[in-house]
Parts: structure tokens; C-alpha cells; sequence
């Protein structure tokens, strides 16, 4: 990644200058900087378009530009300089709070870097383009340069920053993009050294040997699009599913041969709003996703705001811990109209559809929440209601949960992250940052047992549905369904085509008794030799 912007001169205006004019620049950027990364989000799919969105709600957030009026009003400071002195005390103030607002702060310089190179002339940051294909080594990324990378010109992408379950690994699991995060000392990489980037098992090696290079690019290719309903090799159905994000992704999804649409999430229509969407609005793009899947199984996810995706019109700007404050089903506790008006489109949207509509709540934490959730959805004429299990207390209860819930969905992200008290974006806590964790398991062994003890399908739909390595472990836990992003499908489903049951559970076995997440993904690995046959 090139250098970042350095920071403008301190020097004022001249005097004389049209001050009120001079601060209409800084609105004139930032508004460009916003409609450039809208138009972006526009045309980017799933948790891309979320991304792009939400930090175009960034380049429009008032603090920032009236901060950066002020100065140019008050102090005579050029648009570019009061813009880049705005940003330090917006992430100042961000720092401080700590948290997933501390998070934010990322994002904020980036906001600041586009719209001083809009106002100076400067090239806007992000990616390089230096004619060929490359791998990108970078110190992080902005969730806004990720996005928009390109699949055919980033060959692989290597960060300092992050952690296996970050929007960075995420968005390039979703593009197709081998990564490997939290990569200690990458600024010793420079121009034009090669390396050799794999991303399976987490390995970048400066200056490999003729003979590992020769190995890597013996590897054979996968196919793109699952073809057979996924099962164990004795015959036990696994669902694929696919995580969806909008009507686009959804086609995206059928094309690659999903068995239907584990996690719809259904923040698309409200991200970047200061209003929730009506009815109508809703109905139109929920039916647009489920067109793409008649007859087949579509879970929708109500609102999840909150925490990394803040919205003003259900979340407070200033909780001290947003991750662990009001988000996902808690918002409907102060603002149960939208809940309801969602759980209206919803059930308008799947009356006119083929599809087989189920609905799940995220962030349930109590019985109280699912029986409440479960009995709202049943007004609505929503038959089939779910919980997400996210919380450990979801998954440590989830017997008593699910006497009133259909179904289970377990978010390892988030499951992970609160299981481990680790910020899932700290490069410095990575290690702890993954499903792989046995303790981590041992809450998706609850959740499946509590599933058993009542009858009811336990799926998962974060980022370990897609890990062909530890997709064994949790079926042989007892889990049954993966969603996750399209292109992991077909690998997934080779794998578990190579497994018995039986193997399955003698693979989860294996990960329960190791004693780290390190350990654990090597023994699975160790014992899984198709992984290095299909080149995963």
C-alpha cells in the first residue's frame, strides 16, 4: 500500500479570504467523498455493499464537517488542514470511548485522507495499480479500500492488522482472495520481493525455493459451483446454504448451486439511512431475494444494528461499549415498530413467494427474548422462527431456548469473540480470535445438544461454515447446516464427501481434547490428508 497522506500545512489563509466559501469546499468534498463510496456500495455485493455504506454514512456524519466549518470560520485554517484537525478530535473522542467505537477510528481517517486529497488534487488513497497482478501487503485496510478490491489484479493479500474473523478476512474470504492477517513485521516486505502467500494454513514466505513455488502452482483447481446436495460420504445430509446480503448476492448465490440462503441479512435496506425504510420498500427487495430461490429454504435475519453497524435511528451514539450494548433484537425493546413493520414485509414478501421463509433473530441472549421473539412472529404469520446463538448464554441454554424456537443459528464470529473477551478486529488478539478455539467448540457442542434434547436443526452461518477444515468438526458436533459465503460451497462440500459420520465425530473429538486453537486446527489438519489433495 502507498504511503498515507501527510498532513497539510499549517498555514492559514491569506487574509482577505472568503471564509464562508472556503468552508462550503469542505461540505462541496465531503459530500463528493459520500456519493463516490454510495454509488461504490451501489454496485458491490453482500458484506462489500454494507461496508461502503457504512462508511459513506461516515463521510456525511455532521460532526465531522461542522468540526472542520468551525475551524475554517474561526481560525482562518484551509479546508484541507481544518478537515485533517477535525478528524484527530472525532478519533480522539473515538479512542476514548474504547470499544468497538475505537474501531471506528479507522474508518475515520480514511474518510479524512478521501476528502483532503479531494480538496488538494491529491490521488485518492487505497489500492495500487501497477499494471499486473500483485499481492498486496499492507499495514491494514480500510474496510472501504477492501471492499474494492479486485479479485483478478490482487492475487493475495497479507496485513499486519486484523484477525481471522475481521471485516478484512471476511471480505476476502467473500472476494475469493487468499489473506493472511496479523502478519507481524510485513513493512520489512518491499516492491518487487516474491512471496509466497498460503492462505489455508496461514504460511507467507519471502524468496520461496523453485521447489515450493513448483508445489504451489501444481495445485489443482476446485470447481466454482456446488453441484450435489451436500452430505458425508455414508450419506448424512449437510445443508449449503449461502449468506446473502442483497437481492444481487442472492443470484450470486443460486448461480454457484446453494441449496438455499442460510443468513439473508437485512441491514441493506436500512444502512445509511437516518429513517427506517417502510413496508413497501422491504416487501420489493425481500421478494427479490427470495425469486432467486423457489422451493428452497431462505432464512432472514431481522435488523442487527448496532456495535459495527450503528443506525441513528435505533442506536445511541454514545454507549460506552457498543459491542456489548443495545444491538441486534435489542433494539426492538425501545423501538418495536420497526421490528414489527420488518416482521409485516417479511411475511408480505414470503406470502407472494415460492420460497420456504424462515426468520431468526440475532444477539437473543435469554429464553424470555426467544419465547417473546417467537410468539411476535407467529402475530405476524411467521411460522417458522429462530434464534441466533451468539451469546454464550444462548449457547449454554439453548435446550430451554429452543423448547420455543425452531430453529438455531450459531455466529461463531461474534460467539467467538464474547467466548474469548477478544476483539475479533485486534491483530494482537488473533490467536484467541477463532472458531477453533476449544472452548469455542465446547459452546457449539451445547448448542447442538440442546438442539438434540428438543428435536430442532442446528445450523451455523459465520465465518467456520466456510472453513473446509473445520466443517467436519461441526457437523461431528452435531451441527446441520453451513451458510456461508458462495465461493466456499464447493470446497466445503468436497471435504465433507471424503467423511463418514462417524469420522466427523471423531474429528470434533479431536478438536474438544486439544488445548488451543493452534493445536486443534493442526491436529484436524493432520488427519484430514484430502485438504492437501484438493489444494485447500
Amino acid at each position: 500500500m502507498p504511503d498515507p497522506l501527510p498532513a497539510p500545512s499549517t498555514e492559514p489563509l491569506p487574509p482577505g479570504t472568503d471564509l464562508p466559501a472556503a468552508a462550503d469546499r469542505v461540505d462541496a468534498a465531503a459530500t463528493l467523498v459520500h456519493d463516490t463510496l454510495v454509488a461504490a456500495a451501489a454496485t458491490a455485493r453482500g458484506e462489500a455493499a454494507d461496508v461502503l455504506a457504512v462508511t459513506a454514512e461516515m463521510a456525511a456524519d455532521p460532526t465531522l464537517v461542522d468540526e472542520a466549518r468551525r475551524r475554517v470560520l474561526e481560525t482562518s485554517a484551509t479546508p484541507q488542514r481544518a478537515v485533517w484537525d477535525a478528524a484527530a478530535v472525532v478519533v480522539d473522542g473515538l479512542l476514548a470511548l474504547g470499544g468497538m467505537f475505537a474501531e471506528r477510528a479507522g474508518d475515520v481517517r480514511d474518510v479524512r485522507d478521501r476528502v483532503v486529497a479531494t480538496l488538494t488534487g491529491a490521488p485518492l488513497p487505497g489500492v495500487p495499480d501497477p499494471g499486473t497482478p500483485f499481492v498486496l501487503v499492507a499495514r491494514d485496510l480500510a474496510p472501504a479500500d477492501t471492499a474494492r478490491l479486485d479479485p483478478d489484479a490482487v492475487l493475495a493479500l497479507v496485513t499486519e492488522g486484523g484477525g481471522p474473523t475481521s471485516h478484512t478476512a471476511i471480505l476476502a474470504r467473500a472476494l475469493g482472495i487468499p489473506a493472511v492477517v496479523a502478519v507481524p513485521g510485513v513493512d520489512a516486505l518491499r516492491d518487487g520481493d516474491a512471496v509466497l502467500v498460503d492462505g489455508s494454513v496461514g504460511e507467507v514466505v519471502r524468496d520461496p525455493d523453485a521447489d515450493a513455488v513448483a508445489r504451489a502452482g501444481r495445485r489443482p483447481a476446485r470447481p466454482t459451483r456446488l453441484t450435489a446436495p451436500g452430505a458425508t460420504a455414508d450419506g448424512l445430509p449437510v445443508a449449503l446454504l449461502a449468506n446473502v446480503a442483497d437481492p444481487a448476492g442472492a443470484h450470486v448465490a443460486a448461480a454457484a448451486g446453494a441449496e438455499g440462503v442460510g443468513l439473508l441479512r437485512t441491514e441493506f435496506r436500512f444502512l445509511g439511512r437516518t429513517v427506517a425504510p417502510g413496508v413497501e420498500e422491504q416487501v420489493d427487495a425481500y421478494r427479490q431475494v427470495l425469486a432467486a430461490f423457489p422451493g428452497r429454504k431462505v432464512v432472514v435475519r431481522t435488523l442487527d444494528a448496532g456495535a459495527d453497524k450503528p443506525l441513528p435511528f435505533v442506536t445511541a451514539r454514545d454507549e460506552p461499549n457498543p459491542a456489548l450494548g443495545v444491538r441486534g433484537l435489542r433494539t426492538s425493546w425501545e423501538h418495536p415498530q420497526v421490528l414489527d413493520d420488518q416482521l409485516v414485509a417479511i411475511a408480505r414478501a414470503a406470502a407472494s413467494s415460492d420460497a420456504d421463509v424462515h426468520v431468526m433473530a440475532p444477539m437473543v441472549a435469554t429464553v424470555d427474548e426467544a419465547r417473546d421473539f417467537v410468539d411476535r412472529c407467529a402475530v405476524h404469520g411467521l411460522p417458522v422462527a429462530g434464534v441466533m446463538v451468539e451469546v454464550p448464554s444462548a449457547a449454554l441454554r439453548a435446550g430451554r431456548l429452543l423448547a420455543h424456537a425452531h430453529f438455531a443459528s450459531i455466529g461463531t464470529n461474534d460467539l467467538t469473540q464474547y467466548a474469548m473477551a477478544a476483539d475479533r478486529e485486534l491483530a494482537g488478539l488473533a490467536r484467541l480470535s477463532t472458531s477453533w478455539q476449544p472452548a469455542v467448540l465446547d459452546l457449539v457442542a451445547a448448542t447442538c445438544a440442546g438442539g438434540r434434547e428438543r428435536g430442532r436443526p442446528v445450523g451455523v452461518c459465520g465465518e467456520a461454515a466456510a472453513d473446509p477444515a473445520l466443517a467436519p468438526v461441526l457437523v461431528g458436533l452435531g451441527v446441520t447446516s453451513l451458510s456461508m459465503t458462495p465461493r466456499a460451497l464447493p470446497d466445503v462440500a468436497a471435504v465433507l464427501s471424503t467423511v463418514t459420520a462417524q469420522r466427523c465425530r471423531e474429528l470434533a473429538d479431536v478438536a474438544l481434547d486439544a488445548d488451543g486453537a493452534d493445536e486443534a486446527r493442526a491436529a484436524v489438519r493432520a488427519a484430514l490428508p484430502v485438504l492437501a489433495d484438493l489444494g485447500l
